[in-house]
């Protein structure tokens, strides 16, 4: 015979994992210096493309990544982006991190410039994993302590240290 349940439901806070095993070292910026939008998504179309070593065309990705702010501006606000794209030539989604040295304008739901973004790529035919991904980072950067701890951090592994640490260790 099975357990009866309790009719419990389960803790609504389940903790967060790090975000190291989506955006390694080699995927975090820090600084980036641009001075509008479209030039900032043109530099990190590249790093990227550079990063993944060929698996995707920048100019390729920078229309990708053009193409999904026409539809809204992935501005979440409070200073934050999380700019994605479903490309050709991935198996696995990517994460990438940028601090840009300093706040551009990006059509924020808030009207706020950003500085901090995160980049998000998936495969064409990703499922419900290119969501997953997109959920955990917007779960990370509700939190403000995250924040202040990205924009504080002075170098890439400074960041990658944030990045890495379990949700306790940032909250405590």
């Amino acid at each position: 015979m099975s357990e009866p349940t309790t009719g419990a439901s389960p803790s609504p806070h389940v903790p967060m994992p790090p975000l190291h095993d989506l955006i390694p070292l080699s995927h975090v910026c820090v600084p980036l210096k641009a001075h509008n939008k479209k030039t900032a998504l043109s530099m990190i179309a590249e790093r990227a493309a550079a990063a993944l070593g060929g698996k995707v065309d920048a100019r390729a990705l920078f229309e990708a990544l053009l193409q999904r702010e026409r539809l809204g501006s992935t501005g979440m606000g409070g200073g934050v982006a999380i700019p994605h794209a479903r490309v050709a030539g991935i198996t696995q989604a990517y994460g990438f991190f940028i601090r840009l040295e300093k706040p551009i304008t990006f059509e924020a739901m808030d009207d706020q410039p950003v500085d901090i973004i995160f980049l998000l790529l998936a495969p064409e035919d990703a499922g419900s994993d290119h969501l997953k991904a997109l959920a955990r980072v917007a779960r990370f950067v509700r939190s403000t302590a995250h924040v202040a701890l990205l924009r504080a951090a002075k170098d890439q592994s400074a960041a990658f240290a944030v990045l890495s640490q379990p949700e306790a260790a940032i909250a405590a």
